[in-house]
């Protein structure tokens, strides 16, 4: 087990507490230590803080995820925002625990992520020249890399997993966005022209197509999916 927390005392306290539990911990009280020591042995799980000195925990968590390091990760933080909960899961994490938190509920957690084990690597989705890796969040078109925002790829990655198929603006709300979001609901239309502005106009495609009255659809035809 990895504890990166910047917080002496309390990596004290819980290493000794998963010690006794029967865990073998190390313990970084910096990011760049805690991505070093992550990156050099392999662990069953790391306990990962987000606010840290040298490297933030989200990218931490996003640098090992890139790297095809699909240790469990349980993110245990002050950050208590719906939205650093989203982030934090959106860039690889497992679980996510806000302090201060019980130690039997920890011991709990980190058990059910270490029987689960690293998880497997997502396979990527292909369409025509348009390529998604959905672990690293990264897009291709023509293998020219594409730069998108979370919630761009997001609605990328939603669209292709239903290719050729004709989306709501109401399944994509729920899907992408909340099934209880309550603002604007052109913010789809909005994020639609984004994704097009970027993956399709720059290469003379309109891969994104709009279906008056009913919703929009990816169109192409998916290549056997890679690893």
């Amino acid at each position: 087990m990895l504890i990166v927390d910047d917080e002496v005392k309390l990596t004290r306290s819980l290493s000794l507490g998963l010690q006794a539990e029967g865990f073998s911990v190390d313990v970084a009280n910096d990011g760049t230590d805690g991505l070093w020591m992550a990156k050099e042995h392999k662990y069953d799980a790391i306990v990962l803080d987000l606010m840290l000195p040298g490297i933030n925990g989200f990218k931490i968590c996003e640098t090992l995820r890139k790297a095809g390091d699909w240790t469990p990760i349980l993110m245990l933080t002050a950050k208590d925002g719906e939205w650093d909960q989203i982030e934090g899961l959106e860039t690889g994490a497992d679980d996510y625990l806000t302090k201060p938190v019980s130690f039997p509920l920890l011991v709990a957690r980190l058990q059910a992520i270490t029987r689960r084990g690293s998880v497997v690597k997502p396979a990527d989705l292909q369409i025509d020249t348009l390529r998604i890796n959905p672990a690293a969040r990264r897009v291709w078109r023509n293998e020219q890399q594409i730069s998108l925002t979370a919630r761009e790829f997001a609605l990328l990655h939603h669209l292709a997993r239903h290719v050729d198929e004709v989306l709501s603006k109401q399944q994509i709300l729920e899907s992408v966005w909340d099934m209880n979001f309550d603002g604007d609901p052109n913010i789809v239309e909005v994020y639609i022209r984004h994704l097009r502005n970027k993956i399709d106009r720059p290469f003379g495609l309109e891969s994104i197509q709009t279906v008056r009255g009913a919703g929009y659809r990816l169109s192409g035809a998916p290549v056997d999916r890679v690893t």
